[in-house]
């Protein structure tokens, strides 16, 4: 069988689309679909149901593409590790949320560069960019925030994370002890936030969580890095939720105060998700195991 036929396979089934798939493969979208039909034609079966967006693996398609995958990534560390040995270093393309992978991530990889290592990161906003990109081989390992389903990619949990509630001091002098806790939709109403986006998605995660009700309020100030929310919360623009990592060092030293205190803090549950199969490999199983037991102390 046609290596190139697989690989075109193996790409389209972790694409979802024949389009997406040419595009990373670099080939035009006629020549996926040839290919495509060209492996149906030899195993005698359909390996894709094509849809209006896209298509879903047949049942044969998906036992096809878990037993090739790790085969075809394994042919392509072969390659890889023939290229880096002239350089002697081993290359990790890492994908995650900006703020966590410079923060925790980054910093936890850092003592395998002695091991000879290097690292290349994707900072990438959504859960879903991320895995995409993963299934689609720009990854080795990524961090996400949303388990993936299916089987050609494995998660494996990190840690969770706490959101705080929090303002800058002048902020918390006005609203006063317990405000918040006996009308937080009313005084959100009320007062600035500062958010990553207009949907609110760390203000509503934590609102429902500890208020059982939805924010009503539009965010004052948008930033799409919480580095940015936490800065502008502390120089006084309004109220912002911060996972504890990134806000500690500001409640420690005052330019934050916690608003809230609840009995059960809002959590939120890191993965590290390679494609199935790779972590055989030694350099990203050694990048996986170091991330795990950094992770014992976050």
């Amino acid at each position: 069988m046609d290596l190139a036929l697989l690989r075109t396979f193996v790409t389209v089934h972790r694409a979802g689309s024949f389009t997406r798939a040419a595009a990373l493969l670099g080939l035009s979208q006629p020549a996926v679909t040839s290919q495509i039909r060209t492996l149906e034609r030899q195993l005698g079966r359909p390996l894709f149901l094509r849809q209006a967006r896209g298509v879903t693996p047949t049942t044969i398609g998906d036992e096809l593409a878990h037993r090739a995958a790790p085969h075809l990534d394994a042919l392509v560390e072969i390659v890889e590790t023939g290229l880096d040995e002239q350089a002697g270093v081993r290359t990790l393309h890492l994908a995650g949320p900006p703020e966590f992978t410079s923060v925790r991530a980054l910093p936890a990889l850092t003592g395998l560069i002695s091991q000879g290592l290097a690292l290349r990161t994707t900072l990438v906003g959504t859960a879903e960019e991320t895995l995409e990109g993963l299934a689609a081989g720009h990854h080795d390992l990524a961090i996400t925030t949303a388990r993936p389903r299916g089987g050609l990619l494995t998660a494996t949990p990190l840690c969770d994370e706490e959101h705080v509630l929090v303002a800058s001091p002048r902020w918390a002098a006005r609203l006063g002890p317990g405000v918040l806790l006996r009308k937080g939709a009313v005084v959100l109403e009320q007062l600035p936030v500062v958010e990553v986006h207009e949907s609110l998605p760390f203000v509503a995660r934590y609102w429902t969580a500890v208020f059982d009700s939805k924010p009503a309020a539009a965010a004052t100030v948008i930033a799409p890095d919480l580095r940015a929310v936490l800065e502008s919360a502390a120089s006084g623009a309004g109220l912002a939720v911060l996972p504890r990592y990134l806000c500690e060092q500001d409640l420690e030293r005052g330019r934050l105060v916690a608003l809230l205190d609840p009995p059960v803090p809002p959590l939120r549950t890191y993965f590290l998700v390679v494609r199935t199969g790779t972590l055989a490999l030694p350099h990203i199983a050694r990048a996986h195991e170091s991330l795990l037991r950094a992770a014992v102390d976050w």
